[in-house]
């Protein structure tokens, strides 16, 4: 089997995706920050290190067969506040990771991108559409995929998937995605947020999937994905946010047994576009498994269990700005390195 390293691997995605991988019989070296705690397994083909990406050392790279470079400072939201670090980290880091990756002798590196580079568009795009990025986030990948796709060539295989907006039950759970912010509010407040105007378009995914698709991408040969741009979703799940939300309500109308309105919130959204999946699944053969119905009830089902809560880490930048607010609270209260001057045994 082969070695992986993964970047960004405690996170929404990697936390599925390296159980994938270590169920698949690979070798696991996990980066993260682990700024939202170390939602990973112990197993004996995992080892986890905790570094900023920006900084990897070139020996990280020794022997490793394949590169998945997930990390990103996520969503638009987090983006505008924190440009500077969302270019350096979401562009920068990556095109600088896959660099070393290549010049180490490493065979495959793939790069988890994002439909959002599509911005606003009337008609129906792919791999192959003008792209439109017109957020922070958005900007930093595209920049990421040309610096990247660059680097292809016939001893290094470079592949990038533009990912739909994610949904689904991860161990790094995020309630800031559009229907898993929709399902915890059926289910807290039997009411579901959904930003104005309900009219723009956006393809979903769920969280399994795209982890399946890059398990699949280990196990294609080069020819047919070398220096290639994949949109990662299904047409069949491309909605109007409108309509997604009926269909968020009507699951969870059946599983709580009320009716769910819908509550709007904020500015309309000024990205909408619809995806043309055609690509992935003809070169691949690959198909989403789970849908939007799926991923409700799965979410539901473990709110009601009690094996999800939500808790503050489970908003991108609201917990951001918690750690930099407890961050300064710590260094304004510390002396010498400590708080209270007292061994661990006292407390």
């Amino acid at each position: 089997m082969k070695k992986i390293l993964v970047t960004g691997a405690s996170g929404y995605v990697g936390s599925v995706l390296v159980r994938l991988l270590l169920e698949r019989g690979h070798h696991v070296i996990a980066i993260d920050r682990f700024y939202f705690g170390d939602r990973l397994p112990t197993h004996n083909n995992l080892s986890k290190h905790k570094l900023d990406c920006r900084a990897l050392d070139a020996s990280l790279f020794k022997g490793v067969d394949a590169v998945i470079d997930l990390v990103a400072l996520s969503n638009d939201p987090s983006g505008e506040l924190f440009q500077d670090i969302t270019y350096d980290i979401n562009h920068k880091s990556r095109a600088r990771t896959a660099k070393i990756a290549k010049e180490q002798g490493v065979k495959q590196y793939i790069l988890p991108s994002s439909c959002s580079i599509y911005g606003f568009q009337k008609d129906k795009v792919s791999e192959l559409s003008t792209t439109n990025a017109l957020t922070t986030y958005a900007i930093a990948n595209e920049r990421a995929e040309t610096d990247v796709l660059a680097l292809a060539d016939d001893s290094y295989c470079v592949t990038v998937i533009r990912q739909a907006t994610l949904f689904g039950y991860s161990p790094r759970m995020r309630f800031d995605l559009a229907i898993n912010g929709m399902a915890l509010g059926a289910y807290e407040n039997g009411r579901l947020p959904l930003m104005r105007d309900g009219t723009q378009k956006r393809p979903m995914l769920h969280v399994k999937d795209t982890s399946e698709l890059m398990c699949l991408l280990l196990d294609t040969p080069a020819e047919k994905i070398n220096g290639e741009i994949f949109n990662a979703g299904s047409n069949p799940q491309n909605y109007q946010l409108s309509e997604l939300a009926n269909s968020v309500c009507e699951v969870a109308k059946k599983i709580l047994g009320k009716d769910i309105p819908i509550d709007w919130y904020g500015d309309p959204d000024v990205r909408s576009y619809e995806v043309n999946f055609d690509k992935v699944h003809s070169v691949l053969g690959w198909q989403p498994q789970y849908d939007v119905y799926y991923g409700v009830n799965e979410i539901i089902a473990k709110l009601q269990s009690g094996d999800l809560k939500n808790t503050p880490d489970t908003i991108t930048l609201n917990w951001y700005q918690q750690l930099i607010h407890w961050h300064k609270i710590v260094k304004d209260t510390e002396l010498s390195g400590e708080i209270l001057h007292l061994d661990e045994h006292e407390l």
